[in-house]
């Protein structure tokens, strides 16, 4: 019974010591042995490592990447002296827990707060050196490229990485925004007023194109038809010459009443003329008892 005890006792008190030795490094963490107070071993592999009990210590930093995302935007000054609010957020990681706990004694705060204040900087700098137009638009990548690049150097020597840095926002201060709006509607009013003004022109292009085609196809058809009507008449006038040179007399006689159809149209019509006229002619001729003149 005392052995079993005895056994019992022992392997409490090993897995105690076994305990007391051991440590685990999760994937997701960077671990720091210390002794005495000293580094002496980083241990960034994931597994189950040892330490010697009551001597050695461990602390472990987040392995991860972290965001710095904070709740107010920066107010900056660009090239042009307007006031923009940029809003931003930054990724980084320890990359030498080392250094990094040398620099803020494993406090995540004081590296957050270092960071921010170099995020500033080189914002502002970024900012400075450009337009509304290319800090919003044309150069904001590479304004971004810039920042992250100088926060790097300014960071490399406190164990940290910057992963990334990124502007989510991007706008006018509230006090010169209505000044920026009147700006941007009279901008837009001109170019509306300039696109009427060319389509105006445009508009009128094509009725003078569309009025001169017109004039063109009618005159064409004008003189197409004069053309077939003058064939028509010039055709007539043959067979009226062909059957009449046959009947001359025929012909003169159909002329005289043409004549006379056109001068009595109406029964008011009066005629002032000799008897002796030539144009009295076949009346004259066609009178009781005397044959027609050949």
């Amino acid at each position: 019974m005392n052995k079993a005890i005895a056994t019992v006792v022992a392997l409490i008190v090993a897995a105690v010591i076994f305990r007391a030795s051991t440590f685990v490094v999760d994937q997701r963490q960077h671990a720091i042995l210390f002794q005495l107070g000293q580094i002496t071993e980083v241990h960034s592999e994931p597994g189950l490592k040892f330490k010697i009990p009551l001597i050695q210590n461990v602390v472990y930093l987040d392995r991860r990447i972290l965001t710095i995302d904070t709740p107010q935007a920066d107010r900056v000054q660009t090239s042009e002296k307007k006031n923009l609010l940029v809003d931003s957020f930054v990724k980084w990681r320890i990359a030498d827990p080392r250094r990094y706990f040398v620099s803020f004694q494993g406090l995540e705060r004081a590296a957050e707060e270092r960071i921010n204040s170099l995020v500033r900087d080189a914002l502002n700098r970024a900012v400075n050196r450009r337009t509304v137009n290319e800090i919003s638009s044309r150069e904001r990548e590479r304004a971004m490229e810039e920042i992250k690049e100088s926060v790097q150097e300014r960071v490399r020597d406190v164990g940290v990485e910057i992963v990334d840095v990124r502007l989510k926002r991007v706008e006018f201060v509230p006090e010169i925004n209505e000044d920026v709006f009147r700006r941007m509607q009279s901008e837009r009013k001109r170019v509306a007023t300039e696109q009427r003004s060319i389509g105006g022109a445009e508009g009128e292009k094509i009725r003078a194109d569309a009025d001169r085609q017109r004039e063109v196809l009618l005159a064409e058809a004008y003189r197409d038809a004069e053309k077939v009507k003058g064939e028509g008449d010039a055709r007539a006038s043959a067979i009226y010459a062909q059957a009449f040179g046959q009947y001359p007399e025929f012909f003169s006689l159909y002329r005289s009443l043409e004549a006379y159809r056109a001068s009595f149209r109406n029964r008011s019509d009066v005629l002032v003329i000799e008897p002796t006229s030539e144009f009295l002619r076949f009346w004259k001729d066609s009178s009781p008892g005397r044959a027609p003149a050949r």
